[in-house]
């Protein structure tokens, strides 16, 4: 009996044991599992919410956040988020960049100088926001790039947030068939970190460069021939330009025209920098583009319709003409006003006579090109709607004083340059009470006093024709470039005639040499085209054939919103 009542008692005994231990575990388990939630807690912005909300992403931002990231971009040092997270995945290293990857948590880092200054979710439930819903909660971007390559084909959509940082959202291109793509991942990036190494990149290329090569850059060129000739392998080679612009002498066919653009791309692909190719694609009488393709109306006409939305329509039509032909540049649109009614020039090529409505059409064009990844060229400043004569046979004078062309002609300029303009043509306009000596492509009080400073335009000025007879007329081409580039211009174009453009490029060489010009002023030029780009990321790849009849129906379906 006694042997019973022990043994039951060690059975007893050995089950209370196992209990307690039993216990024990399991609380340590929870205390351990309630240290994860912690953490995970102070790493994410909302544990176990499988959604986010477009504003929120946009708050978070502000901060130089992204969800579910601890980590700040601008302020995290690499130390901390490998000790928090550990090694990384794949790194990639670009120039002084590195880029890391934590595949298990879908995040990408960008780190310079072992700063995080680019953050990068590609989180599941970022994919619940559509294009539609980030227009929808913040209107339209500070800026649209694209990016494409074999596998991706994606519009990034760029909003300043906050003073020191961007939001871009990128996803696939929206098409006909998929016209509110979902998310693909979004990018939070420190703008002053970017904004230095861009500068410190530029710097370096430019520091890099040739003194021939940079003159070069500051020459858009133009040739008369339908086919690649020795003198365009030398524009490219020899004088090693930044870019060529077409006429309508140039382009017979669009199966010529594609060619002529391949070759030219394919001779200038050892150099250190794309070309410009440009064209005046305005819409109207104004269209160089060759081929059956459907009229676009003139500006005059779409500003009696005068609706944004139809203004920016075909402004993106007028950009994806020339990506399928592989331009890159439009000079277009045209900001005068038309006021004076025997202007000769102008005419139907402006949207009206009232600036506001210049402005607002003319912005909505702008963006428009701008959208389909091609460089928009504003022009022609200050205005040439009021001038009587035609610039290409003399040159115009406007007797108009400062407190007069900010009522009227520079309203439009001003609203474009608010509004993301990446270029602005200057015009071969005199105008006495400004400037009674130079026209306004060769005079400092328009370009650096009115155009840069009163206006704040900091980015690439461009001269009118240079070969136009306001000029030649009246100047030597060669000391009247030297002198448009000593009044701030950038680039000088040169649309006609081979010789001129030796002549311009010796000019401006030799004004460096001989210390009229400094290297440093060439400098600031040719780091803001650089910039510019690099902006549009220029390349010299070629493109296929041109489809007609797809273009015809994208200008019949942009007719088809005329109210």
């Amino acid at each position: 009996m006694l042997k019973k009542i022990g043994f039951s008692l060690l059975i007893l005994l050995i089950v209370v044991v196992m209990v307690r231990f039993f216990n024990n575990g399991h609380n340590q388990s929870n205390d351990n599992n309630s240290d994860i939630a912690q953490d995970e807690e102070t790493e994410q912005t909302d544990p176990g919410d499988n959604s986010i909300d477009v504003n929120k992403v946009f708050a978070l931002s502000e901060q130089g956040k992204v969800p579910d990231v601890p980590f700040i971009a601008g302020k995290t040092a690499k130390r901390e988020v490998n000790e928090k997270w550990g090694e990384p995945g794949k790194t990639t290293n670009l120039e002084n960049k590195k880029y890391v990857n934590y595949p298990e948590r879908r995040i990408d880092f960008g780190f310079q100088n072992d700063i995080v200054f680019d953050v990068r979710s590609f989180a599941n439930k970022l994919q619940a926001i559509h294009f539609g819903d980030i227009k929808k909660a913040k209107g339209e971007p500070d800026e649209v790039r694209y990016y494409k390559d074999d596998s991706h084909d994606q519009i990034i959509l760029v909003y300043d947030v906050g003073s020191s940082y961007q939001l871009k959202w990128i996803l696939p291109k929206p098409t006909d068939d998929n016209p509110n793509p979902k998310t693909d991942h979004i990018s939070v990036v420190s703008q002053f970190t970017e904004q230095d190494e861009e500068e410190a990149s530029n710097a370096d290329m430019v520091e890099e460069m040739s003194l021939d090569e940079k003159i070069g850059q500051m020459i858009f060129a133009g040739t008369s021939e339908e086919t690649l000739t020795a003198n365009t392998k030398k524009l490219i080679h020899g004088d090693k330009v930044g870019g060529i612009i077409f006429y309508k002498e140039n382009l017979k066919s669009p199966k010529q025209s594609v060619k002529l653009l391949n070759q030219i791309k394919k001779v200038n692909e050892n150099s250190r920098l794309p070309l410009f190719l440009g064209i005046d694609q305005e819409g109207g009488r104004i269209s160089r583009l060759p081929g059956d393709l459907v009229d676009i109306p003139t500006n005059e006409k779409i500003g009696q319709i005068n609706n944004e939305q139809f203004s920016y329509k075909i402004g993106s039509v007028l950009g994806e003409q020339l990506n399928s032909f592989g331009f890159n540049l439009d000079f277009a649109p045209v900001l005068d006003v038309n006021s004076n009614p025997d202007n000769p020039i102008i005419g139907d090529r402006s949207f009206g006579n009232n600036p506001e409505v210049v402005g607002n059409l003319g912005v909505q064009t702008m963006k428009g090109i701008q959208s389909q990844h091609i460089i928009s060229v504003v022009k022609h400043f200050p205005g040439h709607g009021d001038t009587s004569v035609d610039s290409h046979l003399q040159l115009p004078k406007v007797n108009k004083s400062l407190a007069e062309l900010k009522s009227l002609e520079l309203k439009p300029f001003a609203y474009a340059i608010k509004n993301g303009a990446d270029v602005v043509m200057i015009a071969h306009i005199l105008l006495p009470k400004i400037d009674s000596e130079y026209p306004a492509t060769m005079s400092k009080k328009i370009i650096t006093d009115m155009l840069r400073k009163q206006l704040n335009f900091n980015g690439v000025v461009i001269t009118d024709d240079m070969t136009m007879k306001a000029i030649t007329n009246n100047f030597d081409i060669g000391r009247a470039s030297v002198k448009s580039v000593k009044a701030g211009s950038d680039i000088i174009l040169v649309a006609h005639d081979y010789n001129k453009v030796v002549s311009v490029f010796d000019s401006l060489k030799s004004a460096v040499e001989n210390g009229e010009l400094t290297e440093e002023r060439i400098d600031k030029s040719v780091s803001r085209i650089i910039d510019l780009k690099r902006k549009y990321n220029l390349t010299n790849e070629k493109v296929n054939a041109v489809d007609i009849n797809e273009l015809n129906q994208l200008i019949e379906n942009a007719l088809n919103m005329m109210p």
